[in-house]
């Protein structure tokens, strides 16, 4: 008889009497007691009585003996580390053992959608299903996280790279994957030695670095161009979000009149507004230029709850304001493709007006201290640690280099 026990919890294997399968045999289970609650878990294995008492009795190997002492040394073993650990939990040996299969990678990821449907972050839903979308196309809809290990991780990174997926995708995927597997081992469903990612395990590979920064001359360029009144306008709303500390589109196209104090725009990145725990406020001088495109395609309705561009009424929920921008963003995109075309320069997006501010700024001499503040950088705790404050007039002051050509 294979018997466990220690410390008030006992593991036995046991013959489940209760009801008989349709073939007349009795599934052999291992019996988890626990302050005086019962778990069953399951070895595979059907017997009869008649054969169940020969094997107690006579104790012969065969693959049925096997298979059942492979099944007891696995709970009994989970049992002992738990023991040893003090954080014995039926649950959490139930999840471990199986039991509680229908949770998986695939299962993981759905509810992290779900969670970032509820709460509006629609970033991270994007992220989670293109993540889900293509692990499933790797491995299929039923993905156990047990199977998640360093060799599987590498055939996964090596197909998305063959597909011609660049780096930072693998990248994102990849670190989205580990953020589950993650949550995964706090809540028991894998043990710690089983994590695949960090020392000695799978290394997520580094995204490459962009350079989309466009100098000063480009940009002039930029300025000076004219073309048809669309082409001119989507200029000008990539200009601004150059100008406007390099914003990003979606703060940008949400940014009302009362976000409007004393000449400057002042605003909280959507980004970091989830991401960290504190609010940290970004000031943006609203320099002459700005101010003539406010004049030229702002919305005519000035009011405190207005938004200063004529696209977002203000008040769309998360997945309507993330839609209404990718819109936005697509047509620009498709507009900068043109004039640079035109210009003959490097194809430049709307994402290419934040690193063109940062890397304007500190050619132009700006502190690098100044800089990370404008580009509310609070992820960074050293820099946050380093930052003092800017008044009003440094922003000024530094907001007329950025239209500074000469």
């Amino acid at each position: 008889m294979l018997r466990f026990s220690r410390k008030g919890i006992s593991v036995t294997v046991v013959l489940d009497r209760r009801r008989a399968k349709m073939s007349g045999l009795y599934p052999v289970k291992i019996e988890v007691v626990w302050q005086g609650k019962q778990k069953y878990f399951p070895t595979g294995v059907d017997m009869s009585a008649e054969n169940w008492n020969k094997m107690r009795i006579r104790h012969k190997i065969s693959e049925e003996t096997i298979e059942i002492e492979k099944c007891f040394s696995r709970i009994r073993n989970e049992v002992a580390e738990m023991l040893e650990k003090d954080s014995l939990s039926l649950r959490t040996l139930e999840i471990r053992c199986g039991r509680s299969s229908c949770y998986n990678v695939n299962k993981a990821l759905r509810t992290m959608m779900e969670e970032c449907a509820r709460e509006g972050k629609t970033n991270s839903y994007y992220r989670y299903r293109s993540t889900l979308v293509n692990i499933e196309k790797f491995a299929g809809s039923n993905v156990p996280f047990s199977s998640v290990t360093v060799d599987w991780l590498k055939k996964c990174e090596d197909l998305w790279m063959r597909e011609g997926k660049s780096t930072t995708t693998v990248c994102i995927y990849m670190k989205t994957l580990k953020s589950v597997m993650y949550k995964a081992m706090d809540e028991g469903y894998i043990r710690h030695s089983s994590f695949p990612f960090g020392r000695g395990g799978y290394a997520v590979p580094k995204g490459a670095v962009r350079k989309m920064a466009l100098s000063k001359s480009q940009i002039k360029r930029i300025v000076e161009y004219r073309g048809p009144s669309d082409l001119e306008m989507y200029r000008d709303l990539w200009l601004f979000s150059y100008l406007c500390n390099g914003i990003n589109f979606k703060d940008m196209l949400f940014l009302k009149h009362k976000d409007i104090v004393d000449g400057e725009i002042h605003f909280i990145r959507s980004k970091t507004r989830y991401a960290y725990g504190t609010r940290k406020v970004i000031h943006a001088n609203i320099n002459p230029k700005m101010q003539e495109i406010l004049d030229k395609w702002g919305n005519p309705a000035i009011r405190p709850d207005t938004c200063l561009f004529k696209y977002a009424k203000g008040n769309e929920d998360g997945f309507k304001a993330d839609m209404l921008v990718r819109k936005i963003v697509r047509k620009c995109n498709a507009a900068l493709k043109i004039i640079a075309q035109e210009l003959d320069i490097p194809v430049f997006t709307t994402y290419s007006a934040r690193h063109s501010f940062a890397t304007v700024m500190q050619r132009s001499g700006a502190g690098i201290s100044f800089i990370s503040e404008c580009l509310g950088h609070s992820s960074l705790v050293v820099t946050e640690n380093y930052l003092a404050g800017f008044g009003r007039e440094e922003r000024v002051r530094n907001s007329a280099l950025l239209t500074d050509f000469d």
